[in-house]
């Protein structure tokens, strides 16, 4: 039976934890045969919000074999950066062993940083939290750090984004051992309908262009959010916001940065790239549900992205 192990440190954020164990329950639940253990590395861990644990083994009586995991959720940051958090030697000793008994050791959020302790980001492409990106690149000079991936699977050395990506990481990894149907059928049950890949950007267009103030550019991105498949000229958008063409035009470039068409182009990209983790859809029903005219379409669209996307760089701080 495979062990998925939990390390549940001082101050740990809540959903770092409670995502990926989430997800391997509900993968328990479709029948996987999996064991799920929890430890700590001090006792009565409380997570940041203040609620207690109860009693926990030491992660010293962790019985772990080649192709079993170990998770490790994020903390708050200040534990992080503490002298009682390096002095963990025993822990981070224990992570590396675990990494050379063929165990993969898994990061999410800041937690990365006890991998940087142990000694296992080095010469290695890793990611946490968009936060933390630089000082995890400073703190840990010899580790390749990428900004804008969601996830990093080197080897034995798993590393995730904050929060909600530990749970794509879950979910790839379950994809690795089970394939993408069972996969698909676990990530509905969670609610979690599109899939985001390691390459999806930590960033979101649902999120992005929106810092400005200006009421009708919002409700012209929200009905574009909403109404993908339609048509959406000009003139119909003008008439919703009560603004001519050209105006609605003009402010909506002043105040994102750019055409009302480039943003419904990047609004359909995303859904569709979401969409293709989904190996029961084919290409032709992407396209219709991302307003595409066809799948060829969209294909040339995917293809011009591609090339126009650089490959990720980390960055070169030091301290």
């Amino acid at each position: 039976m495979k062990k998925i192990a939990f390390i549940i440190p001082p101050t740990v954020q809540l959903l770092d934890l409670a995502g990926p164990v989430q997800v391997f329950s509900e993968a328990k639940y479709y029948g996987y045969d999996l064991s799920l253990e929890f430890y700590c590395f001090q006792q009565d861990p409380r997570c940041s919000a203040g609620l207690p644990f109860g009693p926990l083994k030491d992660f010293s009586e962790a019985q772990l074999t080649e192709g079993d995991y170990v998770f490790m959720a994020g903390m708050e940051f200040t534990y992080i950066e503490s002298i009682s958090f390096r002095a963990e030697r025993k822990f981070f000793d224990w992570l590396k062993t675990c990494v050379e008994k063929k165990v993969t050791v898994c990061s999410i959020c800041n937690a990365a940083f006890a991998l940087g302790e142990a000694g296992l980001l080095d010469n290695l492409e890793c990611t946490t939290h968009w936060r933390r990106i630089e000082r995890l690149q400073a703190r840990f000079p010899r580790a390749k750090v990428l900004a804008d991936v969601l996830y990093v699977k080197n080897n034995h050395v798993y590393t995730s984004a904050g929060v909600s990506a530990g749970i794509d990481l879950s979910l790839s990894i379950l994809e690795d051992l089970k394939g993408p149907l069972f996969t698909h059928k676990v990530a509905r049950s969670l609610v979690v309908y599109h899939r985001r890949s390691h390459s999806h950007n930590q960033q979101s267009i649902y999120l992005d262009y929106r810092n400005h103030i200006h009421p009708q550019v919002h409700q012209v991105q929200d009905y574009l959010i909403e109404h993908l498949t339609e048509e959406n000229d000009i003139d119909s958008l003008a008439e919703l916001v009560a603004m001519s063409p050209r105006n609605l035009s003009r402010v909506f470039k002043e105040k994102t940065g750019i055409t009302i068409l480039e943003y419904l182009t990047q609004l359909r990209l995303e859904k569709a790239t979401t969409l293709l983790n989904n190996p029961t859809y084919t290409l032709d029903y992407i396209a219709s549900q991302c307003g595409f005219k066809t799948s060829r379409q969209l294909q040339r669209i995917l293809q011009e992205k591609k090339k126009s996307v650089p490959a990720p760089l980390y960055s070169d701080l030091k301290e």
